[in-house]
């Protein structure tokens, strides 16, 4: 009796998986140092081709009557908006004798508040004492304007008071005659009346002194208002150094450039869903990852460690193809030059056991297109396959890229090696080629992983398929103590008599059978 037991439910997979998103977008490091330089060059010719306009600054000292110490800057900031008006440019283009529109000179100019009662503006021209020049109209312009205003907003206030005030004495003349004209009344009801209308005298006379006081304070606030109102900065030009604007535009450009690449990567890996770790291949694909090639070896001892790891990945395929009674075949995603070069070198190994064909199934006829070497391998199509000796091993070589035809691959090989390259395939590709090799009853050996991510630390193993791994394949059944054998060592035994199964994510999907049961 054979015992199993359920598969535990996997955990939610989380909605963004950061490790591998940093490894997608230090994969795409071409991107996003190409657009930083492309940046950096920018800024740089930015600075060269678009040079700094001769600048004068002039900063001025505003007083406000509402002055708080706890003030956000509102003051300061209506400022700003006020310098920003064509009725202080115009005055300005009028001391200046200049018939430039008012509009046209706003352009060269602006405003910024470094306190809430420091304004300072700066001001373009064509040469450094023309905008000395606008500077200082501008700002003669805004004082004139400031302490006009002052004094307007100080004139109607002390003339509303005024008005207020004289509307009182009236009111106190009518008070007096009413009382002149009671006096030689007698009687209690004309007492009373003269105490009322000396209370309203009274309360008139208070008004009219405290109107007084407050228009006489109003009028004295304005000259302090005024006098605290001036240029504390005479304007002057600003020395602009070449160097400095070209490193200081070269840097932003770079900062800009690096920004904009680094989010591209990380939105197009996110939108791509590019599978880059290896347990993420393995996952995916249903089988683990056997051996890794680098894609492009650069220098001299990268070439020595991949020709190490090529001899190491053709010594361990060759025990498998010598060990496997079906044909084996090698079929590539997004490799097809690695996977022909490990197909040759394969199939050069297998020569010493008797003779070998390749079977090209490689979009393009890569393989058989190719001048023969002399003792090499004989490299044929599909076509040509059934004409080969019984007794001749075959190595096919195809494709599970987009397009390929999934009824041919059988005829390469019942079990396969995938060359898959790294981020090249999305996730639900990869559950493609899964399915159809399924489908097709295709056994896959494992994975050899191209171009893998040099800081990438995950296990590329299925440690529950052992029916695919290499490591299971000379491992035997064991007995339990009821007699039966365990759920995955007996796919183990099965695997070594030859039986095809699908891949891991085909596995996992609980049979309906046993769930009625």
């Amino acid at each position: 009796m054979t015992t199993s037991t359920p598969a535990e439910p996997s955990a939610a997979a989380p909605l963004l998986d950061l490790q591998a998103l940093v490894a997608a977008v230090r994969r795409r490091r071409r991107l996003w140092s190409s657009l930083a330089l492309l940046g950096l060059l920018v800024g740089a010719a930015v600075a060269f081709l678009l040079p700094q306009p001769p600048t004068a600054v002039t900063k001025i000292l505003v007083a406000h009557e509402e002055d708080q110490p706890n003030d956000p800057g509102t003051l300061i900031r209506t400022d700003v908006a006020l310098l920003q008006t064509t009725r202080i440019a115009e005055n300005a283009l009028k001391s200046l004798g200049s018939r430039e529109n008012a509009e046209d000179f706003m352009q060269h100019y602006s405003g910024s508040g470094l306190t809430n009662n420091v304004l300072q503006i700066t001001v373009t021209g064509d040469s450094d004492a023309e905008a000395v020049t606008r500077a200082r109209a501008l700002a003669d312009a805004f004082v004139a304007d400031h302490v006009k205003r002052i004094q307007a907003a100080s004139k109607a206030e002390s003339k509303a008071l005024l008005d207020q005030r004289d509307q009182l004495k009236a009111q106190l003349a009518q008070v007096n005659k009413a009382i002149g004209e009671g006096a030689g009344a007698s009687g209690p009801e004309s007492s009373a009346d003269l105490e009322s209308l000396y209370a309203r005298r009274a309360e008139l006379t208070s008004q009219i002194t405290d109107f007084s006081q407050r228009a006489a304070e109003a009028s004295i606030g304005t000259p302090r208002l005024v006098a605290g109102t001036q240029i504390v900065d005479a304007p002057y030009a600003v020395r602009s150094s070449l160097p400095k604007a070209v490193a200081t535009d070269a840097a932003i450009g770079l900062f800009l450039g690096l920004f904009l690449g680094l989010a591209v990567a990380a939105v197009g890996a996110v939108v791509a869903d590019r599978p880059v770790l290896r347990r993420e291949i393995a996952a995916n694909l249903g089988a683990s990852v056997i051996a890794e090639l680098p894609h492009r070896p650069g220098g001299r001892w990268q070439r020595r460690r991949g020709r190490a790891a090529r001899e190491r990945l053709t010594t361990s395929l060759a025990r498998v193809v010598r060990g496997s009674s079906e044909p084996v075949s090698l079929l590539e995603l997004g490799c097809a030059r690695n996977t022909s070069v490990i197909a040759m070198d394969l199939a050069g190994a297998l020569a010493h056991d008797g003779p070998v064909a390749v079977v090209d199934g490689l979009p393009g006829r890569q393989l058989s297109g190719r001048v023969p070497e002399p003792g090499g391998p004989a490299v044929v199509t599909g076509e040509r396959a059934a004409a080969l000796p019984p007794g001749e091993r075959r190595l096919g070589v195809g494709s599970v890229a987009p397009g390929a035809a999934w009824t041919d691959l059988r005829y390469l090989g019942t079990r396969t090696v995938l060359v898959v390259r790294a981020g090249h395939g999305s996730a639900a590709w990869l559950h493609t080629v899964a399915r159809q090799l399924a489908d097709q009853r295709i056994a896959v050996v494992g994975v050899v992983l191209i171009d893998p991510d040099p800081r990438d630390r995950t296990d590329g193993t299925l440690w529950n398929g052992l029916h695919t791994a290499l490591r299971g394949h000379g491992e035997r059944p064991a007995r339990q103590k009821g007699g039966g054998t365990s759920h995955a060592v007996q796919a183990v035994g099965e695997g070594r008599r030859g039986t095809e199964r699908p891949p891991m994510w085909a596995a996992r999907v609980p049979d309906s059978d046993q769930e009625a049961r």
